[in-house]
């Protein structure tokens, strides 16, 4: 049975609306409200807070060689994995704000072995991934940072820990943002995907791309080739068929791969094709983890008519048994992922 969210869980903007370009993000938030009868501001509000993280966190990485921000701590995360100083400062700026603004119940970070409780009853949970593609970071290359919304189920009650492990279809509101040649804040709140462009001179995000779609089919492909000897047969196979050199069907496929998810996945958002992280023998159960960065990347795909999974099931019906579950992740157009799945799935 699906869940009724009371009207100030999202911002519902009727899909024959179509937004204007060079809104402000917290414009475009409201006009949504506008249309939720008993809107509280309460969501509005909470976005408002991530787009005064994000920019703060955009202050350093623009200076991060100057401000000594890069190469790593000496720590490592509960993932095992170096903590790099930008990492550390992203996840300390996203945690402080989130947890000053008084609308988070639960707040969870790639970053923290646990999610953290507020000491009041907050409405909304946070999952993050503070800063995406670490590896890139001290080779100027483009990184960003990724954030899932869900709504809790009794806002009155103590917050728990436990009600951070939901599917990523009760996901309310998903985003990633870049920071490259210019900063970019993909956002859908369950009402198609837009794009909002950071204006430096401002300080605001404004609307640049309204109702982003992906194709239904591209010939670009985004995968690790260094990994092929870890894959399983069915994978091997796919790779071979989309570099095989075959016209009536559109192959061979051009190569594109930076190595950061939020760069390989916005490529491939709005010029369509496949991004795929498939599970290997080094990491059977996948690299990515499910609830700060698989969930968000795959319903924000699924609201701009694209695909996600993790080679067999819908990446948004799984339930997770743990904050820091990993999970293979196969997303972009319908038909690429399709083809994806019927060779890791052994039909073809």
């Amino acid at each position: 049975m699906t869940e009724q969210r009371p009207a100030d869980s999202i911002s519902h903007i009727p899909p024959a609306v179509s937004p204007s370009i060079g809104t402000t993000l917290r414009d475009h938030v409201l006009a949504g409200m506008r249309a939720a009868p008993g809107a509280t501001g309460e969501f509005t509000s909470l976005l408002s807070h991530i787009s005064l993280a994000i920019r703060i966190i955009l202050s350093r990485v623009r200076q991060a060689g100057l401000a000594n921000l890069l190469g790593y701590t000496g720590e490592t995360n509960v993932q095992g994995e170096a903590v790099q100083k930008l990492d550390e400062f992203a996840n300390d700026v996203l945690m402080n704000v989130l947890e000053r603004s008084g609308h988070c119940g639960i707040i969870g970070s790639e970053e923290l072995e646990t999610a953290r409780t507020a000491g009041h009853p907050g409405k909304y949970i946070v999952l993050f991934d503070p800063l995406d593609g670490s590896s890139n970071i001290d080779v100027c290359s483009t990184i960003g940072t990724i954030f899932a919304v869900l709504r809790r189920q009794d806002p009155l009650s103590p917050p728990s820990v436990n009600e951070a492990l939901r599917p990523g279809r009760d996901i309310i509101a998903a985003a990633y943002v870049l920071y490259g040649p210019s900063t970019v804040m993909v956002l859908t709140t369950g009402q198609g995907v837009h794009e909002f462009t950071l204006d430096p001179n401002v300080g605001e995000f404004f609307l640049s791309r309204a109702n982003v779609r992906c194709p239904e089919r591209a010939s670009m492909y985004s995968i690790n080739e260094g990994n092929h000897a870890r894959w399983t047969e069915g994978v091997q196979k796919w790779n071979e068929w989309i570099k095989r050199d075959d016209p009536a069907n559109g192959a061979p496929y051009n190569h594109r791969y930076v190595g950061s998810l939020v760069a390989d996945a916005h490529r491939t958002l709005l010029k369509g094709g496949i991004f795929a992280y498939p599970a290997d023998k080094k990491s059977p159960g996948g690299k990515l983890r499910l609830l700060y960065e698989a969930n968000p990347m795959a319903f924000i795909f699924e609201q701009a008519g694209g695909m996600a999974t993790n080679g067999a099931d819908r990446i948004l019906d799984i339930v997770p048994n743990a904050l820091h579950m990993r999970t293979p992740l196969v997303l972009g157009s319908k038909f690429d992922v399709q083809t994806f799945t019927e060779f890791a799935t052994g039909k073809r």
